[in-house]
């Protein structure tokens, strides 16, 4: 055409004008068929049904073997909307056994898109979960009255022990965030939510599988396509074998009833834990089947607040527990010596007489002052180091090595064991107190209570018995954890990995000594189970300011060669001696022996039947029964 034409640019227009339009429909298309799958998931929905196939989510055994957490079958109700005519809504709810006003809120739910992301009438939609064996017997009966309802098979977590409940955890529904977070879940599904089911989610829950059935003209199944060939079988999740000895764990939950607070059991060799007790706990059954929500609702609700996992959540002043981690940083950092000798007279004498001690040979060195628990030696200790120029610039500089060696015992931070929600503790730097005080200058004096365990420390349980296997094993620790091993996968290397203090063995060598005759003549004669078990230990009284002090032990056994060590705390329990000494010395006779001697079962009733519940907690009981 020439361009002197009048119509050219016109032509120009319309065709650039067409081939615009020709390009965003072909993209459109292209978005329609290839990328966007909605659909033509609506397409393949009319002539093929892809019926989800859940894998068995993995069981759990103890360390001997004994099954702990198994599957049993349960079934859920699915529903496609758009088949679902000529329903007789009274006779189905007659079936699964709900009433008319609960079908029309759980129909309601399921078409929510808000609620219900990625709604579709053309797509299978999980209307109701955990149908009773007998609910399914009746509804398969009656199926074919029912078109667009159909049956998905699944597992529900089943307990063969009232135990462990805050170290098995729970699964339950996932959430919108756990959707967007992981495409492997869809709406309906479960997953961890706290405990081993949450940290081995990705170990237990395995691979889902898909069945591929086809349909008639009027959506009726016929079958599976092309003898199913395109099927994908599910893969089960991985079985678990845990450490705990779930006698031992049983025993210890028995002895804990009517208390707050935990007991930790560990193999020193392996950071194996043997036994986890938080108290107060709760029977894992009680969070399975229907009546997850209400009974969620009352543990949720109950102001002992069992659904905490205080062995690794709950933070205390270690008391007199931590003077051993003092002697051995006060040995390493060349501030004593084996044989350097304290006076005490009755208190430290420099603040007159405070933090006070109790009656005891004056002077002492570091053995009979582990023996005996006194306060004095370890003041005089931590104001030698915080005041030493010989080895330090300043107190900032000598208090920061003191605080690097406690980090190297376990303590200030998380110790990674394979549970959720633990919790770091606190060890303070020198920072923290120059800001607390306003100054760099500040004195050894203005903390002194640090030295016995108090002031600003805190601990969790764990760190605690970490730290006795740690002194059992003179100078180093694995990483607690709870699962022994997969089937078919290898341990994390975080937990077969040593942790080594750096910190010569004739150092702890003193320190066993110590916490030895600390059983045998000093503080902890409670536990004294030779001459057939050689313990060595420390009590601990940590004090409280919400109600009666708290009762601390940590120990481990024999003294050559450990096997276990232990660390209990009993909340409000007053003094070491008092509950947590006898707890353990029970939880000893327990491990070496199966079964507690003749001799001490007046202690073991004592034990069982003594209640020791914070006045808050009964009073916040009697509200919540009144209400």
């Amino acid at each position: 055409m020439n361009r002197k034409d009048p119509f050219y640019n016109r032509s120009i227009i319309i065709g650039v004008t067409v081939a615009i339009i020709a390009v965003i429909y072909l993209a459109q298309l292209f978005h329609l068929q290839i990328v966007d799958t909605k659909y033509r998931d609506f397409a393949d929905s009319n002539a093929f049904y892809k019926k989800t196939l859940y894998p068995s989510r993995g069981a759990m055994y103890d360390r001997n073997g004994e099954l702990l957490v198994y599957n049993q079958a349960t079934y859920d109700v699915m529903m496609i909307g758009r088949e679902m005519n000529d329903f007789d809504t009274i006779d189905f709810c007659n079936t699964v056994n709900i009433e008319l006003e609960t079908f029309f809120e759980l129909d309601s739910l399921m078409r929510d898109s808000r609620r219900n992301p990625g709604y579709s009438s053309y797509t299978p939609q999980r209307f109701m979960s955990k149908l009773d064996t007998r609910e399914y017997a009746m509804l398969q009966e009656k199926l074919y009255k029912f078109p667009g309802i159909y049956i998905q098979n699944r597992t529900e977590r089943q307990y063969k022990y009232p135990n462990m409940g805050l170290i098995l955890g729970y699964i339950a529904e996932v959430d919108k965030n756990t959707m967007a977070a992981d495409s492997y879940y869809a709406r309906g599904d479960f997953s961890g939510k706290s405990g081993i089911e949450l940290s081995h989610e990705e170990d237990l829950r395995g691979k889902k599988g898909v069945e591929v059935l086809l349909r008639d003209a009027h959506g009726r199944i016929q079958g599976k396509y092309e003898d199913g060939i395109h099927d994908v079988m599910p893969k089960s999740g991985q079985d678990l074998t845990l450490s705990i000895d779930i006698e031992l764990q049983a025993y210890g939950e028995y002895l804990m009833q009517n208390k707050i607070g935990s007991i930790i059991m560990i193999e020193p060799k392996t950071g194996e834990i043997l036994a986890m007790v938080a108290a107060p706990t709760y029977d894992p059954a009680l969070l399975t089947g229907r009546d997850f929500g209400e009974n969620f609702m009352k543990l949720a609700r109950d102001p002992y607040k069992p659904l905490i996992n205080r062995a690794v959540s709950g933070v205390y002043p270690p008391g007199s527990t931590f003077k051993p981690a003092q002697g051995l940083v006060f040995l390493a950092e060349n501030i004593i010596t084996p044989d350097t000798r304290y006076g005490c007279a009755g208190g430290y004498p420099p603040l007159g007489g405070r933090p006070r001690c109790h009656g005891h040979p004056s002077p002492l060195s570091l053995d009979p002052a582990l023996a005996t628990s006194c306060n004095s030696y370890f003041c005089y200790g931590l104001t030698a180091m915080l005041t030493n120029r010989t080895h330090y610039t300043d107190i900032n500089d000598a208090f920061d090595h003191w605080k690097d060696r406690m980090v190297s015992f376990g303590f200030g931070h998380k110790l990674e064991v394979d549970l959720p929600s633990e919790k770091r503790g606190f060890i303070p730097n020198s920072k923290f107190y120059s800001k607390v005080y306003n100054t760099e200058n500040w004195r050894a004096s203005y903390i002194i209570s640090t030295a016995i365990g108090q002031g600003e420390i805190l601990t969790t349980p764990l760190q605690i018995a970490n730290f006795s296997a740690l002194v059992a094993n003179r100078g180093y620790y694995y990483v607690p954890h709870v699962v022994k091993e997969m089937k078919d996968k290898p341990l994390d290397k975080t937990y077969t990995t040593k942790h080594d203090t750096g910190i010569p063995r004739e150092y702890f060598d003193v320190t066993v000594s110590g916490m030895a005759h600390a059983v045998t003549n000093g503080t902890c004669r409670g536990i004294n189970l030779a001459p057939e078990i050689e313990v060595c230990g420390k009590t601990g009284t940590s004090e409280n300011p919400h109600g009666d002090d708290h009762s601390l032990f940590m120990g481990f056994a024999p003294k050559n060669n450990p096997e276990v060590a232990i660390a209990v705390i009993v909340e409000n329990g007053r003094f070491g001696a008092s509950n947590a000494v006898p707890i353990g010395r029970l939880m000893m006779q327990k491990f070496f022996k199966d079964s507690i001697p003749p001799s001490d079962k007046w202690l073991e009733d004592r034990i069982v039947n003594t209640v020791i519940l914070p006045n808050m907690y009964l009073q916040n009981s009697r509200k919540l029964n009144a209400q």
